[in-house]
């Protein structure tokens, strides 16, 4: 009779270790556990970092379609720098090129 209950006391503590290890196992390596927490965390911290980039690119943007309103607008400055980055000159006029 004493052999039966060491057998099932044995098999009771072999069950509770199996599952403190499954869940253990799982909390830290599972889909919801620590390891996947740190890699989102890390992940947003990267997504931060490239929104406030992109938020620093827009207001760039934003200030150079500002400039071109009708209001800043200068016609002689944009037809010189029109023609100064695509390269182009009228027939008149003439061309100094410098090394």
């Amino acid at each position: 009779m004493a052999r039966k209950g060491v057998v099932r006391e044995c098999l009771v503590l072999l069950l509770c270790a199996a599952g403190t290890a499954y869940f253990s196992y799982h909390a830290f390596a599972g889909r919801h556990g620590l390891e996947a927490r740190w890699r989102l965390t890390s992940e947003f911290s990267n997504a931060e970092i490239k929104l406030r980039g992109l938020e620093i690119a827009r207001s760039h943007l934003e200030r150079d379609i500002a400039l071109l309103q009708d209001d800043n607008l200068d016609p002689d400055l944009l037809d010189q720098q029109a023609r100064s980055v695509l390269g182009f000159a009228q027939a008149e006029e003439l061309i100094v090129l410098q090394r």
